[in-house]
């Protein structure tokens, strides 16, 4: 987020003008060459140091969106904690893999936090995130006990600004299921693939549609899956071109990517036509 974007919400009325200094500090901060950190210890500009944990503040400037906490391994208290100070900075702050008991003591510590039980995650919000326009993403999953990773890969591809089409239960055990959605999958501009098991649904999609297909293996799976070692192996494997694969259950990163690829496509669409 730029200062221009800031501004321009300012005057749609998307932002009220306490929300836009919030968001505008860092800039101020960055551009003084002064500290961005207050509370506790000292840092650079853009960064804040807790102590246990040294914060982006500068991040959502340089790639868009701010910086996401990882939930697993920390307690209830720090989460709490990083949330407090990352929400002085941006318009959303977003924890992933907290489970619903943590979740419940962050609630307590801080207000306004909402927990999505199905992504396993917490969320917070100032505004919505501007919309995009164009196009969308297909969230494919094979079973529904890989529903907790693709709803990850949705919460982040949304709080991107992107719509997101969900497709679920069609795993290659009944591909027949797949095929009564495949005009909605072939018409996004990017496809997310969530499957455990032997991963094979990755491969099916991708020799489908002409589109990036961003594969997730699950840890979803008996003992010789390996923790969703041999869905992993089996992405890595498939012959259908188009398809690249994240870490295992690493919604995240597959909806922050195909965030990326909507947004560049967005970018592209807003420059054509303009004078080089």
């Amino acid at each position: 987020m730029d200062l221009q974007h800031i501004l321009n919400r300012v005057k749609s009325g998307e932002l009220e003008p306490d929300q836009a200094a919030r968001l505008i500090g860092p800039f101020l901060a960055g551009e003084a060459g002064g500290s961005a950190s207050a509370g506790h210890g000292t840092g650079c500009a853009g960064m804040a140091e807790l102590g246990f944990a040294t914060l982006d503040l500068d991040r959502e400037r340089r790639t868009g969106f701010p910086e996401v906490i990882y939930g697993e391994g920390k307690s209830a208290e720090r989460i709490a904690a990083i949330f407090e100070r990352l929400r002085q900075h941006a318009s959303q702050v977003v924890a992933t893999r907290v489970d619903s008991e943590k979740a419940e003591r962050v609630k307590q510590l801080i207000d306004d936090v909402e927990y999505l039980p199905e992504a396993g995650a917490l969320l917070w919000r100032s505004a919505p995130p501007r919309q995009l326009t164009g196009g969308y993403i297909a969230l494919v999953s094979a079973g529904t006990s890989d529903l907790p990773v693709a709803e990850e890969a949705a919460l982040i591809a949304e709080c991107m600004g992107c719509r997101v089409e969900r497709v679920y239960d069609v795993g290659v055990a009944g591909i027949h299921r797949l095929f009564s959605h495949l005009d909605r999958i072939r018409g996004a501009s990017a496809v997310i693939v969530v499957a455990g098991m032997e991963g094979a649904l990755a491969s099916v999609v991708g020799g489908l549609v002409s589109r990036p297909v961003i594969a997730v293996p699950t840890s979803v799976g008996y003992g010789a899956s390996f923790g969703g070692v041999a869905a992993l192996l089996a992405m890595l494997n498939s012959c259908a071109p188009g398809v690249a694969v994240v870490n295992i259950d690493n919604g995240f990163g597959a909806g922050y990517m195909a965030g990326l690829i909507l947004r560049a496509g967005e970018k592209h669409h807003e420059n054509e036509g303009k004078p080089a």
